[in-house]
């Protein structure tokens, strides 16, 4: 088992640009945001908190990825941004979320919760739910877990044709196992970047 711990200067480094359009939007922060961005830096926060790697077959052993700070992330040409015509995130469930209708209710209600928090300033708006038979989507049943899965890329077909007008993106939520392909077991999610949508189980 191995834990990743970052310092406080290694997320200064990470989370602070010298970027003159990202320094004026810091000296924009009101007093509820600055205190925010100064926990984040600090080693013991819950923001950040250490990651505990179980064992190699964990995402970040098996997949190792090139680190990006918050200015690349900025200055990707591939970054969407909201524009003022289009600054709302709707969610659409698919099929029921728990065993009860209060169950499922629960959980839109804190997701939404998170999506106003973590991407501040847009609004969250909640699509009707609708069944899994009318997204039209392939499925199949897994030969080694034996449940029912359905196809990733149909999802997020179905959801670019529900897409709102007004929409930066749309995600789907579902409790059904996803697959990408014939030749895959599983996928935890799956998106596209230039329509806007994407879907997690």
């Amino acid at each position: 088992m191995q834990i990743i711990r970052h310092s406080e200067q290694t997320l200064k480094t990470a989370l602070i640009s010298k970027n003159p359009v990202l320094v004026s939007q810091y000296e924009k922060l009101d007093a509820g945001e600055q205190r925010l961005m100064n926990e984040a830096f600090q080693p013991a926060s819950d923001l950040f908190g250490p990651i505990t790697l179980h064992s190699p077959s964990d995402w970040i052993t098996s997949h190792p990825e090139a680190p990006q700070d918050f200015e690349q992330f900025f200055s990707d040409p591939y970054r969407k941004t909201p524009s003022p015509n289009k600054r709302s995130i709707y969610i659409q469930s698919i099929g029921s979320l728990g065993n009860t209708r209060i169950i499922s209710e629960e959980y839109i209600k804190w997701l939404t919760g998170y999506c106003k928090a973590y991407f501040y300033g847009l609004r969250v708006k909640l699509l009707e739910p609708v069944p899994v038979s009318v997204t039209r989507c392939s499925f199949r049943v897994n030969e080694n877990t034996h449940n029912l899965q359905i196809h990733a890329g149909d999802i997020l077909k179905f959801l670019k044709k529900k897409k709102p007008e007004d929409a930066f993106c749309v995600v789907g939520i579902t409790m059904i196992d996803l697959y990408p392909r014939d030749s895959w077991n599983f996928v935890f999610g799956q998106a596209s970047l230039t329509d806007g949508t994407g879907e997690v189980d």
